[in-house]
């Protein structure tokens, strides 16, 4: 499962069943029961591993807003199950990818605005999916699936 973690709402996405796909899922409001719903979620889904996407400026340094959501993922780690994993992965540009992939495939400015974090959730673990791929990493799926 992916997180595009911003102040007002957590664009998620979720990878198909052999890791290599990534599409939007949903957008959970930021309030109080934030993390039980992305706890709800990853248990429906059988998530065992989680991308937060980490803001970084250009450079590649981390800011602010980067310690804002290494304190969210921290408390995201809390309230889920033992044994999920919680990984970041660089979301730079991710939002604009997203904005234009939205306005290229015709959908509503109106209903843009809140895809935008969805549809930037899926660019991040695409991105992670794919460096994973390419590195020769596997999921456990996939080895489970190759023993078989």
């Amino acid at each position: 499962m992916g997180l595009d973690v911003g102040e007002r709402r957590i664009g998620v996405a979720i990878g198909d069943e052999l890791d290599l796909i990534s599409s939007p899922l949903t957008i959970v409001q930021r309030r109080d029961g934030d993390l039980a719903e992305l706890r709800d979620l990853a248990l429906a889904k059988g998530i065992d591993r989680i991308v937060v996407g980490l803001p970084t400026g250009l450079s590649g340094r981390e800011g602010p807003q980067a310690a804002l959501v290494r304190e969210f993922a921290d408390a995201l780690v809390a309230a889920l199950r033992p044994g999920t994993t919680v990984e970041f992965w660089d979301e730079r540009l991710t939002t604009a990818v997203a904005e234009r992939t939205l306005r290229e495939s015709g959908t509503w400015r109106r209903r843009r605005k809140g895809e935008v974090d969805a549809v930037a959730a899926a660019v991040i673990l695409q991105g992670y999916l794919d460096a994973r791929r390419a590195r020769g990493l596997r999921t456990w799926k996939q080895d489970d699936a190759d023993a078989r």
